[in-house]
């Protein structure tokens, strides 16, 4: 009989934990925004508006455009982040190629993997808004291109809108593809055979053992896609977040040299 009155509260209790998890700290979000915009040199703060709310972007123009990149940052991160995000938003402007950096939901600074899952799906109108943004650029090919967490949301996008999603963008980056925690597997495959469209799969010879472990069947999924200019590429002695001497430099040309190819 006690069972039977505390199942429905422990299963209410257990929903509210739930819906709790999914709802992002727009709170730190603001912060960072403010802080970002107030220590830009280089690109516009830009604010897009999806699903009723306001999302910072950094746009940095480049003079003689090939295409606009869209770029999305790793878990908890943001737009202007120094590491991977920054050095690809500045360095692929001065290749040719205008950048749109977006903000992406976040939580607190200790949430893990299994914690952002319930934001994957959070991320997709940010991404179409942005796609939708470059494209008003008219300025050659647009790229969606996604480091770390990103790119499971972008992947999560992917997956729950095919057909539609895939004739947004031109061509994708994915960078440390398939990043996870300890005892944390991914709870749903990549989408890459199912994507049309070039696809560089790029990561560092040192990149978390997730990444590195699930290289084959990335590349076997671009394999069955099909495309041609489809390629996986490793940097030497780079780590996840391209932080050794001039590993990011690295990471940026070997972008930019893919890019020029399409």
């Amino acid at each position: 009989m006690l069972l039977a009155f505390l199942l429905p509260l422990i299963l209410l209790v257990s929903s509210l934990q739930s819906v709790h998890a999914a709802e992002p700290n727009y709170a730190r979000e603001e912060r960072m925004a403010a802080e970002i915009v107030d220590l830009l040199f280089e690109g516009e703060p830009v604010e897009l508006v999806a699903q009723g709310r306001n999302f910072l972007t950094i746009f940095t123009e480049a003079e003689e455009p090939k295409g606009t990149v869209v770029l999305l940052h790793g878990r908890g991160y943001h737009p202007d982040w120094e590491n991977v995000v920054s050095p690809l938003r500045v360095g692929l402007v001065e290749q040719g190629w205008n950048t749109l950096s977006i903000q992406l939901p976040v939580l607190e600074k200790s949430a893990k993997y299994f914690d952002y899952v319930d934001l994957f799906d959070l991320a997709g109108p940010r991404i179409e808004t942005a796609l939708e943004f470059a494209h008003q650029q008219d300025a050659g090919k647009v790229v969606l291109l996604a480091h770390s967490c990103g790119s499971h949301m972008a992947q999560r996008w992917i997956k729950n809108f095919t057909d539609a999603a895939v004739t947004q963008f031109d061509a994708y980056v994915g960078i440390g593809m398939g990043a996870t925690d300890y005892k944390q597997p991914m709870v749903e495959p990549f989408q890459l055979d199912k994507m049309p469209m070039p696809i560089l799969d790029l990561y560092g010879a040192e990149d978390f053992p997730a990444v590195l472990r699930k290289a084959p069947e990335r590349l076997a999924m671009m394999q069955q896609a099909g495309h041609v200019l489809s390629a996986q590429v490793v940097i030497p002695k780079a780590d996840h977040y391209y932080k050794g001497k001039g590993q990011a430099q690295l990471m940026v040309n070997a972008v930019a040299e893919w890019l020029d190819k399409l």
